[in-house]
């Protein structure tokens, strides 16, 4: 089964519930001030938009990346009732033609919140992505979980070759400023799908 399909019957099984909630992540939600520092965003895997929604009424111009289109369905409803506007696109982040040129260089502020669906080989790729959508002195907000979090079982994926630690993202993002590479443990609650004590680490990064 593609991720696609298991992630689209996810979405689908939840009904009328939204996965992981509908109010945004508390990581990137803690860092409002710092965001009104750009103009563009762009929430990369999207998902049923709680980010994305969240950033256009924060008064960014923003674009959301979502490969399941049950997902986009979803999140455009949340953007109507809350009377944000965001920009759907339906895309794989990881497909080999992508992004298109006219996103290269694109947004201030690059969202990538929980994406650790993928092992060390498409990670290097994704993070690739993260780098090309961002302007120069753009940033990237990661956030994602370290491999603790397989002790609490309280979401994320269950491989520990997919989860972050400092040392990991540290060379990753060694070419870039990093500004802030924080771990720590928190008890979260999104929705259905994030609940509970939770190891997590956060960063943000800005393009040289």
């Amino acid at each position: 089964m593609s991720q696609e399909i298991a992630w689209s019957n996810r979405y689908r099984e939840a009904g009328e519930h939204y996965l992981f909630g509908t109010e945004p992540n508390e990581f990137l939600a803690h860092r409002v001030a710092l965001l009104q520092n750009g103009r563009t965003a762009v929430s990369v895997a999207d998902g049923e938009g709680r980010n994305s929604v969240w950033l256009a009424e924060q008064g960014l111009e923003v674009t959301a990346i979502e490969f399941s289109a049950v997902a986009i369905e979803k999140a455009r409803r949340l953007a109507a009732g809350r009377r944000a506007e965001v920009r759907f696109v339906l895309a794989d982040m990881l497909a080999p033609d992508w992004p298109p040129v006219e996103l290269h260089g694109a947004f201030d502020w690059v969202i990538a919140i929980f994406i650790q669906f993928t092992g060390p080989k498409e990670r290097e790729r994704q993070f690739a992505v993260l780098k090309l959508l961002a302007q120069a002195g753009g940033r990237i907000l990661l956030q994602g979980y370290t491999p603790k979090q397989l002790d609490y079982g309280t979401g994320g994926p269950s491989a520990v070759e997919n989860l972050y630690t400092e040392e990991l993202l540290r060379a990753a993002f060694g070419d870039w400023k990093i500004e802030e590479l924080v771990e720590y443990e928190d008890h979260i609650a999104e929705g259905m799908g994030h609940k509970g004590r939770s190891a997590l680490i956060g960063l943000i990064a800005r393009k040289p």
